[in-house]
């Protein structure tokens, strides 16, 4: 299958990531079924994904009418079976092998031969969730990154079961779509979670130490090395929930110690204080 013959794209979880990824889907002229557990978790996504076209048409960034002909493309679903037409699969449910593995081996069963499975984990083992499925040269990762509208870049990744027409039309799909792919291999972390997360955590470390406040250490990355939007901001972004998650499991993989969540960000979870999707962090928010 070639990225051109990609109309129907399911998106498997219509959370923060999955509602971007469907979105980004259906303004690129792509048909989309998007699949939650729960009908009300289903329609709550497609309500997501309205008031952000709804948002691109207040800010001019896209018609009404274009809006809506988007909005038309997708269909929300609670039933997994109702996947079986799709030429494309992207998982976006729950970071945890233990939720991915079954669904896999599941979507393997529904799915045609010749469709192509992906996931959206940022850090885990893409070759263990193949191995899931039947036919395990079908895989690869889609790693886009958070939010999926807005930031351009998507690790495609590929394990040594992957085959090569199928990473070349993952590849292809994410330049379809108007992103702008890099390849990669299926080593924990992949390239920007590699080099990004253990940058975090030095913040965080640095922040404890009292070196700085947290404002002046965004300052600092924002103004000293042309950073958006500082390290402690973009953890709120991420999500500490996510970001720890990330964390573990390059500490699990690697055992290097700048891997591992600093203590206040494990509070910070504990706590309940993730970031902006609950207004509070490092900072508030309205």
């Amino acid at each position: 299958m070639s990225a051109a013959s990609i109309e129907t794209v399911g998106v498997v979880g219509l959370g923060t990531m999955g509602a971007g990824i469907a979105q980004v889907c259906v303004q690129a002229g792509l048909r989309v079924v998007g699949r939650e557990v729960s009908g009300e978790l289903a329609e709550r996504g497609r309500a997501a994904i309205d008031r952000q076209l709804a948002r691109g048409v207040e800010k001019g960034r896209l018609s009404a009418e274009e809006a809506d002909l988007a909005l038309s493309r997708l269909a929300v679903t609670s039933e997994l079976a109702e996947l079986a037409g799709c030429d494309l699969v992207i998982e976006a449910a729950l970071e945890d092998l233990a939720v991915k593995k079954p669904l896999f081996a599941e979507l393997g069963a529904i799915v045609r031969p010749d469709a192509i499975l992906a996931t959206n984990t940022s850090a885990l083992p893409v070759t263990e969730i193949a191995a899931a499925t039947p036919r395990p040269e079908r895989v690869v990762g889609l790693h886009f990154f958070n939010p999926a509208p807005v930031l351009p870049l998507v690790e495609v990744v590929r394990t040594d079961l992957t085959a090569d027409e199928v990473f070349a039309a993952a590849y292809a799909f994410a330049e379809r779509i108007g992103k702008t792919p890099i390849a990669c291999r299926d080593t924990p972390g992949f390239v920007v979670n590699r080099i990004l997360i253990p940058i975090l955590n030095d913040a965080v470390r640095v922040l404890d130490e009292g070196t700085a406040s947290a404002e002046d250490i965004d300052r600092g990355m924002r103004f000293g090395t042309n950073w958006p939007i500082g390290p402690l901001a973009l953890i709120d972004l991420i999500g500490v929930d996510v970001h720890v998650h990330a964390a573990e499991a390059l500490w699990r993989a690697y055992r290097e110690p700048r891997f591992a969540p600093p203590p206040r960000l494990v509070r910070m979870l504990q706590a309940g204080h993730l970031g902006r999707k609950i207004g509070r962090g490092f900072y508030t928010y309205s």
